[in-house]
């Protein structure tokens, strides 16, 4: 199974309920135990980022409150705060499409894991043969709302 499918999947259902498209899936033992879209507009949360919902949701699953020995796919680099619980949270690998110049905190901007006083550092691996699907993405949903506004 293509994990970074699944997540261009999820990515997808978040554009469809009028979020922006971002995807997460959440992998332990080569099976998917989560999955994450973008309910920031939908459940008027700024904090349900694709990664914070995937991370709950296998939390919930497992019943515990460390993600020990999993890995996160995701289309967007998180952003500080996603990078962050990932953090809390003990997520093994991150593997990412695009790079967020703007808003994203492991590779742009925030640079989260650069701190050595961080608690937790998983390994971060960019997917770039995703990338420009993921920006293609973005691009013409931010297109979008600015021909509807």
């Amino acid at each position: 199974m293509n994990f970074m499918n699944q997540a261009f999947l999820l990515a997808k259902k978040a554009k469809q309920h009028g979020d922006v498209p971002i995807g997460a899936v959440i992998v332990r033992d080569g099976k998917i135990i989560a999955r994450g879209e973008n309910r920031v507009q939908k459940s008027k949360n700024p904090t349900l980022h694709a990664e914070i919902v995937a991370i709950n949701k296998a939390c919930k699953k497992l019943n515990a409150k460390f993600l020990d020995g999993c890995d996160l796919y995701v289309t967007l680099e998180p952003c500080s705060m996603c990078a962050t619980a990932i953090s809390f949270a003990r997520i093994q690998n991150i593997y990412f499409a695009a790079t967020d110049e703007k808003g994203g905190g492991i590779t742009s901007n925030a640079k989260i894991f650069e701190n050595d006083k961080h608690l937790w550092k998983p390994n971060v691996i960019q997917m770039g043969e995703y990338a420009e699907e993921s920006a293609q993405m973005l691009k013409e949903f931010f297109a979008d709302l600015r021909k509807k506004a």
